[in-house]
């Protein structure tokens, strides 16, 4: 498509007998941020470095910008340096024996440029990044986070098509990663620029991108937006890796209005029924062992005096309460023997041992093959 600025078909690297990429295929759209998700292992950081030309593909092929980059079987290989990307790796690689001015011009004395249009170009990038008073710092001075803002500006500053960043934030504490992500965002809406980001942090993934690639062993499990991957999962692996999900095990029952029946054994005859209009079966077998999932913050929590009425809804017992600050985090012990984790709200007066009712939306839930 025009609007696509890179393209990946079956793009497949082995080490060994391992094969670390799988024919995996992506498309990526000028503008967006791009996010490949998964787990240490899964492949994401590989398929960057066979992006940025670090690494060479067995097999498959890469289109950039409608010219195809790398491609085995016709023995193509464009040089990282004629790729006109920007990269930034996990360690920021500052190099301590020069200033910030120094770091961020490198790139434009290798393409020849000098003089006042490299220093003008170095000052208007670091002025985005709130940097314009420390270009004459020695790098061995700067923080984390401004190391950080140092090694994108150097990404940045030839204007590249595409930006790179390979686990950006995980070098930084909690609270200056919260930060950095703001100030990458920005930045990138500023500069129009494309970025494909590698991340095994799914609030990193969540809050920063247009669009996410889960992957698992060196497999693209599901692309879409934030809220596509995280509403409607495709596979239990995305279902589990993306945010907390409840998992409830028990058996499919009868249904009604186009809906699918889950039955929970709670001790009677025929169980705490569930109905789910969202489900990911493709035939519907009465008795079948099965899963329901549902996002926590899906359930509502009521206590039994509330006197909560209708379908959908599963007793519990609160069987331990902590205390965490803005909100409690209760282990509720389920009818067959089963506990799951919620959040509760710290004004309700919940005690241990306390009985309570969960109130579970047809629409928020999703039937699971056994």
């Amino acid at each position: 498509m025009d609007d696509d600025i890179l393209q990946l078909d079956s793009v497949t690297k082995v080490y060994g007998r391992t094969r670390a990429v799988d024919g995996s295929s992506l498309r990526i759209r000028r503008g967006e941020v791009f996010t490949l998700l998964g787990p240490s292992g899964c492949g994401k950081t590989t398929t960057l470095r066979m992006v940025a030309g670090l690494e060479r593909l067995d097999g498959g092929r890469i289109v950039y910008k409608g010219q195809t980059v790398a491609d085995p079987a016709k023995r193509l290989f464009v040089p990282p340096h004629k790729r006109n990307m920007g990269m930034v790796f996990q360690s920021y690689a500052i190099w301590p024996h020069m200033t910030v001015m120094e770091n961020v011009a490198f790139p434009l004395r290798l393409r020849g440029l000098k003089g006042s249009e490299v220093r003008e170009r170095v000052g208007k990038v670091l002025e985005l990044v709130g940097m314009s008073a420390m270009i004459d710092r020695p790098a061995p001075l700067l923080s984390g986070g401004q190391q950080q803002r140092v090694a994108i500006c150097r990404a940045v500053v030839y204007e590249p098509d595409l930006l790179l960043l390979d686990e950006p934030f995980s070098n930084l504490d909690a609270k200056l990663r919260n930060q950095m992500r703001v100030e990458v965002k920005l930045l990138q809406r500023r500069l129009g620029i494309t970025v494909l980001f590698v991340t095994h942090d799914q609030i990193e993934a969540l809050t920063l991108s247009d669009r996410i690639a889960v992957m698992s062993e060196g497999h693209v499990e599901q692309v879409g937006s934030p809220a596509e991957m995280y509403d409607n999962p495709a596979t239990p692996f995305v279902r589990d890796f993306l945010g907390q999900t409840v998992v409830l095990k028990g058996r499919l029952a009868p249904g009604s209005d186009g809906r699918v029946g889950f039955s929970m054994a709670d001790g009677e005859a025929k169980g705490t029924v569930i109905y789910s209009k969202k489900h990911s079966l493709k035939e519907v077998n009465e008795g079948a062992e099965a899963f329901l999932s549902i996002r926590p913050e899906d359930i509502v929590v009521r206590q039994v005096q509330d006197q909560v009425q209708g379908e959908n809804v599963l007793p519990g017992k609160i069987e331990a309460l902590l205390f965490v600050g803005d909100r409690y985090e209760a282990r509720v012990l389920l009818p067959d023997g089963a506990s799951i984790l919620l959040h509760l709200n710290r004004t309700g007066g919940w005690k241990e041992d306390q009985p309570v009712q969960l109130v579970m939306s047809a629409e928020r839930t999703q039937v699971w093959p056994g």
